[in-house]
């Protein structure tokens, strides 16, 4: 659980298609995350963009792409961070990964 106000912020940009072991990149990423007990992480679908070899990949019905840009995003402590970087950067062939540092204002799970 996230319990300091200064965390990290780690954003993984790849593309839909992106493997790991036949399964899609992005899915386990947040699984292994979650299995290491990071605070939480999000998966953002863009409809377009493009990266290192400049091929656009948009959702355009004209050219409907079947590797639409991904962003995975996971805040938590750097130690937490870190750790899970070790594990997912030698998965990542293709993509950008990047850190800021953000000041968390309110984590909290909620009643019910």
């Amino acid at each position: 659980m996230l319990t300091e106000r200064e965390g990290l912020l780690l954003r993984i940009f790849l593309g839909e298609r992106d493997r790991h072991e036949g399964e899609p990149l992005y899915e386990w990423i947040v699984r292994t995350a979650r299995e290491r007990g990071l605070a939480g992480a999000t998966v953002l679908r863009g409809i377009q963009g493009f990266g290192a070899k400049s091929h656009l990949h948009t959702a355009s019905i004209l050219r409907l792409s079947t590797d639409l840009p991904i962003v995975v995003e996971i805040v938590d402590t750097r130690d937490k961070i870190e750790a899970l970087l070790a594990i997912v950067d030698p998965a990542l062939t293709d993509g950008m990964i990047t850190m800021e540092k953000v000041d968390v204002r309110v984590y909290r799970a909620g009643g019910g």
